[in-house]
């Protein structure tokens, strides 16, 4: 029993190290950088079928783009 719950914190340690060591790169502080300052995004083209998305997905994009498969994946013998 007491083997069995010292190979547990052994192998917990060793993955907390292992997960640690891993995200080290992430947890680095970043060097200092010059201030960017960003303009407002274009939204001049946002009314279109891909972009307009009442139910949180393009409805009408979506459906023509599903209508469009089988015409790109069947060869055409015209």
């Amino acid at each position: 029993m007491k083997k069995t719950v010292i190979r547990g914190l052994v192998a917990s340690a060793l993955a907390g190290a292992a997960v640690f060591g891993a995200a080290a790169p992430a947890l680095a502080a970043p060097a200092p950088q010059d201030v960017v300052i960003v303009d407002e995004p274009d939204t001049t083209n946002l009314d279109n079928a891909y972009t307009f998305a009442p139910l949180g997905v393009p409805v009408f994009g979506l459906i023509r783009s599903v209508n469009a498969v089988p015409g790109k994946l069947l060869p055409s013998f015209g």
